[in-house]
């Protein structure tokens, strides 16, 4: 996956932001919404996007169409690089492919510190006993 072309894919939209800031919230549209259509992306092999899918299934629209959003701050650019960032770290995390893990045995010494382990609290158990008459 090239960083570089995979942002020349996505679509970027201003809208109104939410919230605080008196007149200026009104007129000004600081809020960035990054859209990406997966299924049409030339960067990303099939392999990748069903990966992606599987991983980030509830990130995406039903068709296939990832959407994050910004307001974090008063200025669009801004915005821009934060939802920019986020995306690329996503798609960074939903590509990594797992380690396959190795099985392995418990070593001799564990299995027999869990059987002395075991000795000792029946015993400790018979112990508080009432005794047979």
């Amino acid at each position: 996956m090239n960083s570089d072309n995979i942002i020349q894919e996505l679509k970027f939209k201003a809208v109104r932001s939410s919230g605080a800031g008196g007149q200026h919230v009104n007129k000004v549209s600081s809020k960035v919404e990054l859209l990406f259509d997966l299924q049409n992306s030339l960067c990303l092999s099939d392999d990748e996007k069903e990966l992606l899918i599987q991983k980030l299934k509830s990130k995406f629209t039903k068709e296939n169409v990832l959407l994050l959003s910004c307001d974090e701050s008063r200025s669009q650019h801004k915005n821009k690089e934060i939802v920019t960032k986020r995306f690329l770290e996503l798609i960074k995390k939903g590509l990594k492919v797992p380690k396959k893990r190795k099985a392995t045995k418990p070593s001799k010494s564990s299995i027999q510190k869990r059987l002395d382990k075991k000795k000792k609290h029946a015993y400790k158990k018979a112990f508080r006993r009432k005794p047979k008459l």
